[in-house]
């Protein structure tokens, strides 16, 4: 048996330390951008000049801490907050305070490697390292290829075959699993235009992996004896009608000219040709068929390589119904889902999510603990903005009516909530920032000051109403008010150009107000992601039945920010008595 990770207690001790942080921060992260001036944001909550917030940002993104200041001055400190007026007085204290709260300070999680460890993989062993903007982002084929490995380990280690998949997307996960791993994947999505995709994905694939095979073979086979005269006979045959009829396996390998040469380099098995699939992963990459050679133009050699291709496809036809091991389905997914109503083939599998969005990722939670056949769990999720809060007074009503935060009955009987805002700073990416991949500054400092003319002129605060992407359509400032203002169905013609020029001229200058306040905002989210993803792990240690469960950085956070996954192993008594 596996080691439990840590304890429930010692989890819930952890959540009291992020929940005592963030009942003093909170409420920065918590304000709302749009609005910064017409709230007077800065001089509410901060007590220093943004020149200083913006130094100690990047002071301590340098690791380097200048000597300890205000010790006398601000000696009533919580956290860099005075005691007296709730306002930010050190900036140095309350980034120190961040770190030692976010996920990593509070030393709660196993990476990558030790999780393959603890389920008797040596994670030494990995894959080869994907190319950069090879047919897919170097974020998706980093995020494919590492969970994929981990999902694989999971499966093995709890003696299945199959794997659902929910909230597949598009297939890239799932495709890979099948593919690679020879693994029973059902990818279940609620939109049917990613299903499809997901269909011809796979398809595609098929066909690609079909088409490498016997590329590999072909080249083995050059040098071998020549076949026998009923083989060259039947070959003879079979050439005439694929000459009518080019194979789609050729077409994808004419079509992947880096992944044909990488084939060539290798003519046996290689563990790097995960990289091959991989990179094909994306249909995208498929182009228009070259125009086909006339069988009369082929060369001897190239005659007797597809002489020897068809010969390998008739014998794989009998069998290919057989292989088919990805499944898209399509259907909303809640923990009420009955699977066995979705996939009548359904054995123990293990159930994953990469990226499930807002509330699905603790529906995949609850989904595990629910039901028998759900021997583990591997969930990354995303888009915390969109995640249901039970006691955030100001949320509307839960698409299941089962909230998705708080989760464990830990924080559900002390009614927490973290508000939307909130929420939505949680998704900032602190390692982007802090090597210099900013916030656009310049959209959320026009969308502000459109908020003061809005209360200026119009005494409006229609903020409710999205002004969506004007921001990208605008060629200035000017045009940009024009645009929200029609967008807003309100008269722009009561303002001239120099009325809103004026405006953005008056607030300019302290447009650094507004990126230093986002830079703290930056600082404080991963702590509320933390909380929520403690949160999660809690309900999986509040449960009967697992062996294990833990939160694992998958992923590298400069490539792929939400990079943490909650994974939980069920006993096999748990297993029987779910």
């Amino acid at each position: 048996m596996i080691s439990p990770s840590e304890s429930l207690t010692e989890i819930q001790r952890r959540i009291d330390e992020v929940k005592r942080f963030l009942s003093i921060t909170l409420s920065i992260a918590n304000a709302h951008t749009v609005e910064f001036y017409t709230h007077d944001v800065w001089e509410r909550f901060v007590a220093v000049s943004p020149q200083e917030v913006l130094s100690a940002v990047s002071s301590c993104s340098d690791q380097q801490r200048e000597p300890e200041r205000h010790s006398k001055e601000h000696s009533k400190t919580t956290f860099g907050f005075c005691s007296d007026t709730g306002r930010l007085v050190d900036t140095y204290e309350l980034l120190q305070a961040a770190k030692a709260h976010s996920l990593p300070g509070l030393g709660v999680c196993m990476s990558r490697d030790e999780l393959l460890w603890t389920l008797g993989e040596p994670g030494g062993e990995k894959g080869a390292e994907l190319e950069p903007d090879e047919f897919m982002n170097s974020k998706k084929s980093h995020e494919v290829q590492s969970m994929s490995e981990v999902v694989a380990c999971l499966a093995q280690h709890c003696g299945v075959k199959q794997v659902i998949d929910v909230g597949s997307g598009k297939g890239y996960l799932s495709s890979f699993l099948s593919l690679q791993y020879g693994l029973r994947v059902y990818g279940i999505d609620s939109s049917s235009t990613n299903t499809h995709g997901a269909q011809e994905r796979i398809r595609k694939l098929k066909k690609f992996s079909k088409a490498y095979q016997k590329h590999s073979k072909a080249v083995r086979a050059q040098g071998e004896a020549s076949q026998s005269p009923q083989e060259n006979e039947e070959g003879m045959k079979d050439e005439v009608h694929g000459d009518e009829r080019a194979t789609e396996e050729e077409e994808v390998l004419n079509c992947l000219p880096d992944v044909n040469s990488a084939i060539e380099k290798h003519s046996e098995p290689h563990p790097e040709t995960d990289e091959l699939f991989l990179s094909a992963l994306s249909v995208d990459v498929i182009r228009t068929t070259p125009p086909r050679v006339p069988p009369s133009q082929l060369s001897e050699e190239e005659r007797e390589r597809r002489k020897r291709e068809n010969l390998e496809r008739k014998a794989r036809n009998r069998t290919d119904s057989a292989n088919t091991m990805f499944s898209p389905l399509t259907s909303y997914v809640t923990a009420e889902t009955e699977l066995r109503e979705l996939i009548n083939e359904l054995e123990d599998a293990v159930v994953v999510g990469l990226h499930t969005c807002g509330d699905l990722a603790p529906s995949t939670l609850r989904m595990f603990v629910a039901k028998a056949e759900l021997a583990a769990v591997c969930g990354v999720g995303c888009c915390y903005h969109l995640l249901s809060e039970e006691f955030d007074p100001a949320r509307q009503e839960c698409v299941s009516s089962v909230c998705g935060f708080p989760l464990s009955q830990y924080l559900r009987h002390q009614s927490w909530f973290c508000g939307r805002n909130a929420r939505m700073s949680a998704c900032l990416a602190l390692e982007r920032v802090s090597v210099g991949q900013g916030i656009q500054m310049e959209s959320l400092f026009y969308r502000a000051v459109l908020h003061v003319i809005l209360r200026d002129q119009y005494s409006s605060f229609k903020s409710e109403k999205r002004v969506g992407n004007v921001y990208s359509k605008a060629k200035s400032f000017v045009d940009y008010v024009r645009r929200a203002l029609r967008r807003l169905e309100l008269d722009d013609s009561k303002l001239s150009d120099s009325d809103i020029q004026h405006y953005h001229d008056s607030y300019r200058p302290r447009m650094d107000e507004m990126h230093a306040f986002n830079m703290l905002k930056v600082a404080l989210a991963p702590c509320i992601e933390g909380l929520i993803l403690l949160d999660r792990l809690c309900f999986l240690k509040e449960q009967e039945g697992l062996s294990f469960s833990a939160l694992v950085q998958l992923f590298d956070p400069l490539l792929s920010p939400r990079c943490y996954a909650v994974v939980g192993l069920k006993s096999h008594e748990g297993r029987c008595s779910s």
